[in-house]
């Protein structure tokens, strides 16, 4: 097996358009977050706290002139957090049903319909919201319908575009989108909102990803038999790569898939680092404002900073993943173990470290930052995993994991706001214990019964030597 050059092959054509299309993906995610503070009438924005005060004031903020035309709502803190929520009843949906299109109707259509749909929607936002907060909540939801097939989509392609042992490095490509759409989203919908007016994030990044349909639709094809332009080297080089790990039956072994232990593994760790994500996600400018006092949100930058490190890590270590395995004769499963090891255990540490830091904001910063880093090896550890196990059915995988793993976005920040109705920095603390143990049993549970290797009930006529 001769491998082909990667520069400018039609496979990292794929990875980068993909990267594009979660980077999209992401930022309309992101910018209702950031937009919503500049929709809410100031003084019903959310009831005064109770501010500890353990740590001094420090943010100074000077007032520069900032644009105050954008509409604005007078909705409650609970209004809020179901207009926040609602897109995750839209997501939860479509995870299973996604991956199952894929694998009839490839994956090239759904993303592409996925992304094209979520971005009409964002279009609608600013209507929506004019039109009442239910409608509001509909257009999100729905949002979340149209996202909730990517991911199961895109696994599903490449389960027929990405050689074995260049799976690591396509994937995280790929996916490292995602962490650089919240990175450049973050602090760019902030200046939007400043300087323009809070309509304009939806416009702009809705239009966005208008665009990037276009071009999706136009070059990627859902083979390598099919595309226009691949050569001929690159296409046998992948066909061939894959001729003993794809399965030809029709029907989908759900009994026999839903038996296995090795998906256990992955559901399991999934479920356990996406706790961990999203808490800090909905809830780290909060613990910011209300403990450290220091307003992240004035600070769009150091709100990015942990999803930048994570973006690094995650294209490097599909890098170094692929060269463990290729160069130093790692096998697969060790590599998946040690990679979801880190980044599990690791983000535990830093996470319950930054509890017991006292006032210290730049030591703060620097742990958190430190734990959505190391976060990043999960990439090239249990989140590719389903590749190894099933890649005929590795859409289908990703659409079950991917359900359970977004029930933390639904519970988490609903569970940890219960946990701190005072503001006491012991409630932050247990807060980020229990994100933390969460995260150590996922680690665990998936060193002890994960897989590398393709399953007997993934691959063609496994039926007929069931003797």
């Amino acid at each position: 097996l001769v491998s082909v050059p990667a520069c400018c092959s039609a496979r990292y054509n794929l990875a980068l358009l993909a990267c594009f299309g979660f980077f999209l993906l992401y930022a309309l995610r992101v910018n209702l977050s950031v937009a919503l503070v500049d929709m809410v009438e100031p003084n019903t924005s959310l009831a005064k706290n109770v501010t500890s005060n353990v740590c001094p004031e420090h943010s100074s903020t000077i007032n520069v002139p900032r644009n105050t035309t954008g509409e604005k709502y007078s909705w409650d803190a609970d209004t809020q957090g179901w207009i926040l929520g609602s897109f995750f009843y839209g997501y939860i949906i479509t995870q299973i049903p996604g991956g199952y299109l894929a694998s009839k109707i490839g994956g090239k259509l759904l993303l592409g319909f996925g992304i094209f749909g979520t971005s009409v929607f964002t279009l609608l936002t600013p209507l929506a919201a004019n039109l009442g907060v239910g409608y509001l909540i509909a257009v999100r939801a729905l949002e979340g319908l149209g996202e909730g097939v990517t991911f199961p989509a895109m696994h599903s392609m490449w389960s027929s575009w990405a050689p074995p042992l260049e799976r690591s490095k396509l994937l995280s490509i790929s996916y490292a989108g995602a962490q650089l759409g919240t990175v450049v989203s973050l602090p760019l919908s902030g200046l939007i909102c400043y300087y323009m007016n809070w309509v304009y994030v939806f416009y702009i990044f809705g239009a966005l990803g208008v665009l990037w349909w276009f071009f999706w639709m136009f070059l990627v094809s859902d083979t390598p038999e099919t595309h226009r332009s691949i050569s001929h080297a690159e296409r046998e080089y992948i066909l061939s790569s894959l001729k003993d790990q794809l399965s030809t039956q029709k029907s989908v072994p759900w009994r026999l898939m839903l038996e296995s232990l090795p998906l256990w593994a992955i559901v399991v760790a999934h479920f356990s680092y996406n706790w961990t994500f999203y808490t800090l996600l909905t809830l780290l400018p909060t613990y910011m404002k209300e403990i450290l006092r220091f307003d992240a949100q004035e600070n769009g930058f150091l709100s990015a900073l942990p999803y930048f490190g994570c973006w690094l890590c995650i294209i490097l270590s599909g890098q170094i993943a692929d060269y463990l395995r290729e160069k130093q004769n790692f096998s697969t499963v060790c590599v998946r173990k040690c990679f979801t090891l880190i980044g599990m255990i690791g983000p535990a540490v830093f996470l319950v470290a930054a509890g017991f830091i006292g006032c210290n904001y730049a030591l703060a910063v620097a742990f958190v930052t430190i734990s959505t880093t190391l976060g990043g090896f999960c990439t090239s550890g249990y989140s590719i995993n389903h590749l190894d196990i099933a890649p005929s059915y590795a859409g289908i995988l990703l659409g079950i994991t991917n359900s359970f793993a977004t029930i933390p976005g639904m519970v988490g920040p609903v569970i940890a706001k219960n946990l701190t109705h005072n503001n006491t920095v012991g409630e932050w603390q247990m807060v980020f214990y229990i994100a933390a143990s969460i995260n150590l049993f996922g680690a665990i549970f998936f060193a002890l019964f994960a897989s590398g290797e393709v399953q007997d009930w993934a691959v063609s006529g496994y039926h007929l030597h069931r003797n």
